[in-house]
């Protein structure tokens, strides 16, 4: 399984949140799942968020969007290189 791990840092979260939840179609016709989202205990504007991707090579045109034009989408003040990950396992107890 392939994931893609993001961070950003906004200006405010309901209007991220907002616009994110606008996305829900592109994401999925990336073939991207979002499987989870966090916000930090200590700053509620410090968001994390999971993906799974279906196809690496669907995904990349939407991942490779030009930061300033994420920014702008999405209110982001700081965005942090996104991680492409493979899961090796998953332990359950």
């Amino acid at each position: 399984m392939q994931c893609m791990l993001c961070r950003n840092r906004v200006r405010d979260y309901e209007v991220w949140k907002r616009i994110f939840d606008s996305h829900a179609s592109a994401h999925r016709a990336a073939g991207m799942n979002l499987v989870r989202l966090w916000r930090a205990v200590d700053e509620p504007n410090n968001i994390f968020f999971l993906f799974e991707i279906s196809d690496i090579e669907r995904a990349k045109p939407y991942v490779s969007m030009p930061d300033g034009e994420r920014r702008a989408a999405g209110s982001v003040l700081d965005l942090v290189p996104i991680l492409l990950l493979i899961i090796i396992c998953i332990i359950l107890i």
